[in-house]
């Protein structure tokens, strides 16, 4: 396992030096004019252009150029967060700006997961298990109208009738934890929460009961059955852990693409984490933000996909990693 966790970790480094000269060459070489000019704003200046320049090494040569950028990345710069630099249009440093928002997000979509994990998993054990039962085909209509739903409507009719209507659910905006209380917190994140977790749970729910499917025709799941094994022994220590490796591949992919993915129930709920903020910087043509954004959207993917492998051993006792 260590050995298989260090190669894991040597091709994480070479696929983040493969990020970012495809970053670098995407907003620094392609750009047909001036990086400078870019990252200064809509509203440059001459001097601001100079400044931008100098602050860039866009003086030396490419190869330079991105060593520099490298170099942020690594030892980090004056204004702020590694490689990411000053925001002109805002006149802030990037990490100044996105450091509270990546809380938001982080926490939006933690949350989220959790419930659609609760839903989905044991709806679409339960649907395959009575396969052809009433249960399974009110299962299979509850993961095809969620499914089907815009998350946005889902959301406004979340509004409309818990806070709105009944009034039994907190109104939009973050209250953080430390300053307003845990249950403001939880009161106003319950329903982005839900609204974002029904989604998923209904793309889970199927996954899983395809997964189940499969798994209880495999001749140890007859073997186990044929030892005497209670029906939710085997279901829980062999059937489930066997099935959820997809799940799981899917749960970390989904996962890593709501750190910056999370725009239209951020819009909805008024909270301002780091996909409101990246649709927010394109309009604006704030690039040093957008690059962060980029830049963060890769990392979590990479490390989604490295926390997923380790899962497969633990989840899955037919892998095993020498």
């Amino acid at each position: 396992m260590w050995r298989y966790l260090i190669r894991r970790m040597l091709w994480l480094v070479v696929t983040l030096l493969v990020i970012t000269a495809l970053t670098f060459v995407i907003y620094f070489v392609l750009p047909p004019v001036s990086p400078a000019v870019l990252f200064a704003g809509k509203e440059a200046t001459p001097q601001l252009v100079a400044t931008v320049q100098q602050n860039l090494g866009l003086d030396h040569p490419v190869w330079v150029q991105y060593l520099l950028f490298v170099r942020r990345l690594v030892t980090g710069d004056r204004y702020g967060w590694p490689g990411l630099g000053f925001s002109y249009v805002n006149h802030s440093s990037v990490l100044a700006l996105i450091s509270g928002r990546v809380v938001i997000t982080v926490t939006l979509a933690a949350g989220a997961a959790v419930i659609w994990l609760a839903i989905g998993i044991p709806v679409g054990v339960i649907s395959a298990v009575t396969r052809g039962s009433v249960w399974d085909r009110l299962s299979l209509g509850f993961a095809l109208f969620f499914v089907s739903a815009p998350v946005f409507w889902l959301a406004l009719v979340f509004l409309w009738l818990f806070w709105y209507k009944l009034g039994i659910a907190d109104g939009t905006g973050y209250y953080s934890p430390g300053r307003y209380g845990v249950l403001s917190w939880l009161g106003h994140m319950i329903m982005p929460w839900t609204a974002l977790a029904l989604l998923y749970a209904g793309w889970y729910a199927r996954m899983t009961r395809g997964s189940v499917l499969d798994t209880l025709h495999q001749d140890f799941i007859r073997t186990a059955r044929g030892k005497g094994l209670p029906e939710f022994r085997v279901l829980t220590r062999h059937v489930l852990r066997a099935s959820l490796t997809p799940t799981l591949t899917m749960f970390g992919m989904d996962l890593a693409a709501l750190v910056s993915g999370t725009v239209i129930i951020e819009t909805v709920f008024n909270l301002n984490g780091v996909g409101q903020w990246a649709v927010q910087s394109v309009l604006a043509d704030d690039i040093p933000s957008v690059l962060a954004v980029t830049l963060l959207a890769a990392v979590a993917v990479m490390l989604a996909n490295l926390i997923v492998d380790v899962l497969y051993a633990y989840v899955d006792p037919r892998i095993r990693y020498d």
